[in-house]
């Protein structure tokens, strides 16, 4: 497991991010400023969602107020500057990162673009889409591998992929350490391999997984790559081109957007093979009473009224990311990440799951309490104003594996301070004692 150098390489290089900016850009965040149980507010979720800049919520706000109109559809001006905004997100979130414009599907979340994904592939297997969509078509024989760390969104629909075509389900173990173990990979990606489905960044563990290494696998046996980069995209650079997935997903509730938007990247001779899955209006070419075409990616993806508002707020969100800097964002996390591990492993009676201090990680901690279940936890911290996730993260199957059934999970941002994970692990170490429990 590769130890953490990169944060403080791009400290010196490109200007760091330090406690003063930061409480620069808090001023951007105005629930930041809000009191909880009398406390002043630390929020250390930002694993489940993110809190919202007003340049976002501004930017919703503006187009609701003034160009609200169903997009593709209409000729009237308001329609035209709908579309127009629309479209143009499109462009700027597919360039953050490194797609093109038609290889990004505005999609509800994550989750919706993973059973895009599946659903696409079922319908190839149904035979639906052609002699296009036969590298799809999966049968009996047929592996989809995925990871012992993966949330269940980037599980449960592989499950029902694999029940509804009659391929096999596979992963890859993990060690107690929070790593793949890439050693026995060999065994599991075999030629019968035809997906491998993988998380880039643990949101239990907060291990960054080796995507090169894991996409050559796939190649040396013709297997499609989905990247899960929910905790990726939001916090670190990432290109998809450069990574060569062929398909990767994200959601904009995680990255200072609202709920409600997420993406599908896909390679574009990809998108344009695959059969739809939700179909309807605006994703046609011509219809019968007993025929449809379907246009190419990503309209043929999109039926139905869009998420208007939502995808130019994740523009928005984009933009301020940018402006910030993506590399300067993932040096503070990790920094913020480390701070946490050394912290929390100082305590008595906690256990910290993924890279211990010191190993590359992103900026979250998930851990157990000795003693004291993780519900009892996160409502001890919330009496300090202290918001985390408690609960198994929806990741049963890394719990079960790790022997535990809930933990507490704090997670950062660029809106968090040292103090507030200071605040954080005085607070921890308080639990027990509180509880009784020596």
């Amino acid at each position: 497991m590769p130890v953490v150098s990169t944060p403080s390489t791009l400290k010196h290089s490109v200007g760091a991010i330090d406690n003063t900016e930061v409480l620069r850009i808090r001023n951007d965040f105005p629930i930041l400023n809000r009191e909880v149980n009398g406390r002043p507010l630390v929020y250390l979720d930002s694993g489940a969602t993110s809190q919202n800049p007003l340049s976002v919520i501004e930017a919703e706000q503006e187009y609701y107020e003034q160009r609200n109109a169903a997009v593709h559809r209409g000729a009237h001006s308001l329609a035209v500057e709908a579309t127009d905004v629309y479209e143009a997100a499109r462009e700027t979130v597919a360039g953050f990162i490194g797609a093109r414009f038609n290889e990004l599907v505005w999609t509800s979340n994550a989750t919706e673009a993973i059973n895009l994904i599946t659903y696409a592939f079922s319908n190839a297997t149904a035979g639906r889409g052609g002699e296009e969509a036969e590298p799809f078509v999966l049968k009996q024989g047929d592996e989809i591998v995925v990871t012992e760390m993966e949330h269940h969104a980037n599980l449960i629909p592989w499950q029902e992929l694999a029940f509804r075509t009659g391929a096999t389900l596979r992963y890859l173990p993990v060690d107690d350490d929070g790593a793949l173990h890439l050693e026995r990979a060999n065994t599991v990606i075999t030629p019968q391999t035809k997906i491998l489905a993988f998380t880039h960044a643990s949101n239990v563990l907060g291990t960054i997984n080796p995507v090169e290494t894991l996409v050559a696998m796939a190649r040396e046996v013709g297997a499609f790559v989905v990247l899960d980069a929910c905790q990726s995209v939001p916090h670190l650079p990432v290109d998809v081109k450069a990574l060569d997935v062929d398909f990767a997903v994200f959601s904009g509730h995680k990255m200072l957007a609202p709920t409600g938007i997420g993406a599908l990247y896909g390679k574009a001779e990809l998108l344009n093979a695959m059969p739809p899955f939700l179909t309807g209006g605006s994703m046609i070419t011509t219809v019968t009473m007993e025929h449809a075409a379907y246009l190419p990616s990503p309209t043929r993806f999109e039926a139905g009224t869009q998420r208007i508002s939502q995808a130019v707020a994740l523009a928005a969100a984009v933009n301020y990311l940018q402006e910030t800097g993506m590399d300067r964002i993932h040096a503070w996390e990790v920094e913020l990440g480390q701070r946490l591990v050394t912290g929390l492993e100082q305590i008595v009676g906690i256990r910290v799951l993924g890279p211990a201090a010191g190993f590359e990680r992103i900026g979250l901690a998930a851990f157990d309490v000795d003693g004291v279940h993780a519900h009892d936890v996160g409502q001890f911290l919330d009496d300090k104003g202290i918001a985390v996730r408690v609960g198994h993260h929806c990741a049963q199957p890394l719990h079960r594996r790790l022997g535990l059934i809930a933990t507490t999970r704090a997670s950062t941002y660029l809106y968090n301070t040292t103090d507030d994970v200071d605040a954080f692990l005085e607070a921890v170490a308080g639990v027990r004692p509180f509880f009784g429990v020596k």
